[in-house]
């Protein structure tokens, strides 16, 4: 079938919005019409060829749509069913079978080569192949073919086009905090970084009945937003010692600590800022480069623990539809986090959101 799809043909270059043809659903496959799909860091740094997916392709790994139509062995889901599309598993591997799916043996191959496992990438324009199947759906498009695997039922009673990113950027930031850490009703937590994923977790941490919730952020109106859900106390780190301020809240230090930013001297100092036994958990996706200089006496004593964290350690099955719960209840109100912008303006909106005029856009195609 024909559909619209944005198109990285080039590294660092603008998307160009294309006619791609899209083959028909296989057996295990599920064809869905996209309703809004969110603009991650991961889609730029694969655009911008850090993550090898081969040019061109078609990127988008947050979406949110309707199935059309599904493969004879699939039977999650049926044809009519909303839908938030997630990151791709085998379900069968040991971490799989342990509910682990983020930490999936065929994470990577599943997720980047953008193709199938014969080589095919259901997708062409004219006779050129187009790198497909990123994250399971390559979803900056009108249309996407996922998997049972990689496709979570939500209910009627939401803006379908705003849930796109619990499918990743939502689900990391809410996940990191509700799952990973499990910070505990009366905790301490301090975010750095207040784009979609610090703000989705202010957001989770606030479910959690985290008592102090502080935020680290350079622009003033994130960190007003993040006062606004969830957060007790917001520091800007370029007119404030950030380890001086988390001291004066928090004189032991705090319990748990979350960075969002991947820049190495703010995770060295989100470390100092751990309370004893306290625990750090990161997520970004830093530059192959980024490391840390950790004083392993301090972190002994310290009793620190470093966690690392892909896809919020979570569950899509589960924790999406809980997080659409919150949503439809007032508790994760991701609509005053997202702008949207029609698929066609993909180049001004990434460069909206790189200025930081707006914390997660969302592509309507």
């Amino acid at each position: 079938m024909k559909i619209t799809a944005a198109v990285a043909r080039a590294a660092n270059a603008d998307f160009t919005i294309e006619p791609v043809e899209l083959d028909d659903p296989r057996d295990d496959e599920v064809l869905v019409r996209i309703a809004g799909v969110g603009i991650c860091h991961t889609d730029l740094i694969a655009r911008d060829q850090h993550i090898p997916v081969p040019l061109p392709a078609v990127l988008g790994h947050e979406a949110s749509g309707v199935v059309e139509r599904v493969g004879a062995r699939v039977r999650k889901v049926k044809a009519g069913d909303r839908v938030v599309l997630s990151f791709l598993s085998c379900g069968h591997c040991e971490r799989c079978e342990h509910r682990e799916p983020s930490y999936c043996h065929s994470f990577v191959a599943l997720n980047f080569p953008g193709v199938r496992a014969d080589g095919s990438s259901g997708m062409r324009i004219g006779e050129q192949s187009v790198s497909g199947r990123f994250f399971g759906q390559s979803s900056f498009a009108t249309h996407a073919l996922a998997l049972e695997r990689n496709v979570v039922k939500v209910t009627d009673e939401v803006a379908l086009e705003l849930l796109g990113p619990l499918g990743c950027g939502f689900q990391t930031g809410a996940g990191a905090i509700m799952r990973s850490l499990a910070c505990e009703a009366g905790s301490s937590v301090a975010i750095f970084g207040c784009g979609a994923v610090g703000i989705a977790a202010v957001m989770g941490a606030a479910i959690q009945r985290c008592k102090t919730v502080i935020v680290v952020e350079p622009q003033a109106a994130r960190r007003k937003l993040a006062l606004e859900l969830g957060a007790t106390h917001a520091i800007d780190p370029m007119h404030e010692d950030t380890a001086a301020r988390i001291r004066e809240i928090a004189t032991a230090g705090v319990r748990y600590a979350f960075d969002s930013t991947g820049i190495g001297p703010v995770i060295e100092t989100a470390l100092g800022a751990l309370a004893l036994h306290g625990t750090l958990g990161v997520v970004a996706a830093a530059t192959p480069d980024t490391s840390i200089a950790l004083n392993l006496t301090a972190a002994v004593i310290g009793g620190w623990t470093i966690k690392a964290i892909l896809e919020g350690d979570s569950d899509p099955d589960e924790l999406i539809p809980e997080l659409v719960r919150h949503y439809r209840e007032q508790r994760f109100p991701l609509d005053r986090v997202i702008q949207t912008f029609p698929l066609a303006r993909i180049n001004e909106a990434v460069a909206a959101q790189h200025r930081g005029d707006c914390i997660k856009a969302v592509l309507i195609p």
